[in-house]
């Protein structure tokens, strides 16, 4: 019976050796599919940054580009703006040198300067017209107050107090394009 006793014991034990390796090996099972989880987890972390990142560089670099275009395209407009800018006004003028034309060939055969006087004059009076359409403005200076914004002093001569700073004489008339000084006045002002 001892001999019973201690096979059965060692049997217990072997038995219990077994339970405990199987569930020894069953938590290292569990332990091994938690971190090969957590690998895993990290790895899809890992791709779904990289993707962002592609994505973030692919939006940078189509921004850049669109960026681009446009800086061209609108260096390329304003080239041709600065191209044809004048086109309208020196189409408009075009008549004008036809009558200037005109009136030089009349003056050749003119026996009379009264007529061609009148022919200048009204030359003068159509070209005027038209400047004045597309935005210029004369300057009136004389008489007014000396302003170094709107007019250049050429030079200065002793004048009367009621003179004194203003406007003497008008050598070149100034003229403004828009509401904006494009010529300025060269004036003599009162000392």
């Amino acid at each position: 019976m001892l001999k019973k006793k201690k096979m059965e014991d060692q049997e217990t034990s072997v038995d219990a050796n077994e339970q405990s390796n199987e569930s020894q090996n069953a938590g290292d099972a569990t332990i091994a599919s938690e971190m090969e989880q957590q690998i895993l987890d990290e790895i899809s972390a890992e791709d779904k940054l990289k993707d962002e990142l592609a994505q973030a560089n692919d939006k940078y670099l189509r921004l850049f580009a669109e960026f681009d275009n446009f800086r061209r395209r609108t260096s390329k407009e304003r080239v041709e703006l600065l191209q044809t800018a004048g086109k309208e006004v020196i189409a408009a003028m075009l008549p004008v040198l036809d009558d200037f034309d005109r009136a030089l060939k009349a003056m050749e055969t003119a026996t009379d300067v009264v007529p061609v006087k009148e022919g200048v004059a009204l030359v003068q009076n159509k070209l005027k017209h038209i400047l004045t359409s597309k935005g210029l403005k004369p300057m009136e200076a004389k008489g007014q107050p000396f302003d170094g914004d709107l007019h250049e002093g050429i030079t200065s001569i002793p004048a009367g107090d009621e003179l004194k700073g203003k406007v003497v004489d008008e050598l070149e008339k100034g003229y403004y394009l828009n509401d904006k000084v494009i010529r300025f006045a060269k004036v003599v002002v009162g000392a």
